[in-house]
């Protein structure tokens, strides 16, 4: 019990903030004599975070599941819709990332970048480029006004939250910022566009627990799906309240901090 709420505490706080829950979950296992918690309660941690944001942004998936009945009726097929130019770029977003998950889930390698040093590694500089990103580029635009290839930039630099410590988050916000997007449309877009991989992923996890048939495991599984979800919608609501008035500046300084100390721990 006390690891599921562990996992849950870090999922919840880290997933939707640069700083790469996936690496934390990590390091909890590298740094600790905690087990692997096994692939049902990464998915069930992962399932609580995607309740939260599809509450928290509710009104905007919403727009999206619009958008996306706009992109298959035929009657609209050339006529303009923003919903549909929304759902749009979150389909051109996720593309990327995912032939080469597979690829890196079939050959292995993604195992292979689970190693704490690798985390500690990713932590530090990938922290770089989101700091110039948020510091020195003028934002007076939204992820929309990018069109679809924003979307793609945005999508291909997704890729780089498969090594553990990049953090999703991170590197999407990173290239928002670049292309000059407003900090707050961009996290808005970072989180949204964490929806469909998350869905994927939870998808897959969900046949395997129910081809188990553990009780005792479900029961764990929905005790840390909806830890998870109370501290995410915690954690995005000030997240998006911090990016209206401050910078990315202190994320920044922590990821400094924790990769620095863990290469001297390690």
């Amino acid at each position: 019990m006390t690891q599921i709420f562990l996992l849950a505490i870090i999922q919840g706080v880290t997933e939707f903030l640069p700083v790469s829950s996936s690496g934390h979950l990590n390091l909890l296992h590298g740094l600790t004599d905690l087990p692997d918690q096994g692939i049902i309660i990464d998915v069930a941690v992962h399932a609580g975070t995607l309740l939260a944001v599809m509450i928290y942004f509710r009104h905007d998936v919403l727009r999206l599941l619009h958008g996306g009945i706009e992109i298959l009726s035929p009657q609209s097929a050339k006529k303009p819709c923003e919903n549909k130019s929304a759902a749009i770029q979150i389909i051109i977003a996720t593309l990327p990332i995912l032939p080469v998950g597979a690829l890196l889930v079939l050959t292995g390698w993604i195992d292979l970048l689970r190693d704490p040093k690798v985390v500690a590694w990713a932590t530090i500089i990938f922290a770089l480029p989101l700091f110039l990103a948020d510091h020195f580029r003028q934002s007076n635009i939204s992820v929309a006004a990018t069109g679809w290839r924003g979307a793609a930039i945005i999508g291909c630099a997704q890729i780089f939250a498969l090594i553990p410590g990049a953090s999703r988050a991170g590197v999407t916000i990173t290239a928002a910022r670049t292309l000059g997007c407003t900090r707050q449309d961009a996290a808005r877009f970072s989180m949204l566009l964490s929806i469909p991989v998350i869905v994927i992923f939870a998808g897959l996890g969900l046949m395997d627990l129910i081809v188990a048939g553990d009780l005792t495991l479900m029961g764990n599984a929905a005790l840390a799906a909806v830890l998870a979800a109370a501290t995410a919608l915690v954690s995005i609501h000030l997240f998006m309240k911090m990016t209206a008035k401050l910078s990315l500046l202190p994320f920044v300084l922590y990821r400094l901090v924790l990769g620095a100390s863990l290469l001297y721990i390690l």
